[in-house]
């Protein structure tokens, strides 16, 4: 007899995105005439850079050839793309990575949710709160979460780290020393960064406790301060105790296209075994890279005139985000981030919940954004915007959010 995963049934409600879309659409149904801004899921809206463009036609071309056409990726991703990635976003910051220790995937979402498989079940999770839901319900999926508290909205096996307006929404070093421990900085949905020696500070504790640090880097592009770090591998000794993530999603507007890689170090051990050996097992065995075609617009994001480009695609949104940030504030709202990310954190006001004031906001404003208990417990009573929108839309809801 067919037996199904009991973790999957742990898992409460449904996923926060597709409750988000179905609270919209019966909205919708029930108003044809309103006038809807989505300020809420965190999809670019800016078309892909022309650079990106013209290597994509490039390689269209390419696969229209026999003597030029390529089949499957290899299993680490396009030598050239992990070159790319490896002297621009490493090497450059001074971070000693090697294009062998990079896997290129089709993102970082997947590869967030996938990592966890290389683990085994008795390992304790570790994770900010609030923070990205990926995180959580993989390893809920895995079962290594134990049972959902719904009076506390959490489970009882995940050390929780609180991120407030007290910390700066930067977690504190655990007392209880997790096994892996999840970190996302700039943080989704907060838009919260630290500093170089605060990161250095989670990379000693990692060595000092045999944990590893799962660091997500997919906002990296958005870091306007020189004092925070881009990657994890700017601090000592982070290659024997930390994996990242990164996205071409948000800074290069490949949500459409899907890609991303993962960087797993050669030093990183556990138990005697290469965590780069497992993952390239695993890689090479649930083949999630990307084809040949996206990669050419990988490497095109690396260009001089793509960087030029993306620079400016990100001061745009970057640009948006200060509006709202400014908006909210002179509308009287509690409001953090948009600054280092392209996310702003509000307070919810009068103490409403998140989704309360999800509802409100839809009903009196006709704006969308994304309820803050959705990302963990301590997201109650916030609220997430982010600078996707188009500029008039932007300017739009920030004026009918002053009216309220």
């Amino acid at each position: 007899m067919v037996k199904i995963n009991q973790n999957y049934a742990k898992l409460p409600g449904s996923y926060l995105f597709s409750t988000i879309g179905k609270k919209v659409r019966e909205y919708s149904e029930a108003h044809p005439d309103a006038d809807i801004i989505r300020l809420g899921i965190g999809d670019v809206t800016q078309p892909l850079a022309p650079a990106i463009i013209s290597a994509l036609h490039s390689a269209v071309d390419e696969m229209g050839a026999a003597e030029t056409f390529r089949g499957y990726a290899p299993d680490l991703g396009y030598e050239f793309l992990r070159n790319a990635i490896a002297e621009q976003d490493f090497k450059a910051r001074g971070c000693d990575i090697e294009p062998d220790e990079i896997f290129v995937s089709d993102g970082a979402k997947c590869d967030c949710g996938n990592i966890q498989e290389i683990f085994g079940l008795d390992n304790k999770i570790a994770v900010c709160d609030p923070v990205y839901p990926v995180y959580v319900d993989s390893n809920v999926m895995a079962g290594r979460t134990g049972t959902y508290d719904e009076a506390a909205q959490c489970f009882g096996d995940v050390i929780y780290m609180p991120c407030t307006e007290e910390n700066g929404f930067a977690p504190e070093l655990p007392g209880e020393v997790p096994d892996l421990i999840y970190l996302c900085f700039p943080n989704n949905p907060t838009g919260a960064v630290i500093k170089k020696d605060a990161l250095q500070a989670w990379v000693d504790y990692a060595n000092k406790n045999g944990s590893v640090i799962l660091y997500d880097a997919a906002y990296e592009a958005y870091i306007s301060e020189p004092e925070v770090p881009h990657s994890i591998y700017e601090c000592e000794g982070a290659k024997t105790c930390a994996i990242e993530f990164r996205s071409f999603s948000k800074t290069a507007g490949f949500t459409g296209l899907r890609l991303g890689c993962t960087v797993v170090p050669k030093e990183l051990t556990v138990e005697g075994q290469k965590l780069w050996s497992l993952w390239a097992r695993r890689h090479g065995t649930k083949y999630n890279g990307a084809p040949y075609i996206v990669q050419r617009a990988g490497e095109a994001v690396y260009s001089e005139e793509g960087r030029r480009q993306i620079k400016e695609q990100i001061a745009w949104y970057m640009g948006n985000a200060g509006i709202i940030l400014d908006g909210l504030k002179e509308a009287g709202y509690t409001a953090f981030g948009g600054v280092n990310a392209p996310y702003i954190w509000l307070k919810t006001p009068d103490r409403m919940t998140s989704w309360e004031f999800f509802d409100y906001l839809l009903s009196e404003a006709g704006v969308v954004g994304t309820p803050g208990s959705g990302f963990g417990p301590g997201g109650e009573h916030y609220f997430r915007l982010t600078s996707f929108g188009s500029r008039e839309n932007t300017v739009k809801a920030m004026d009918r959010i002053r009216k309220l």
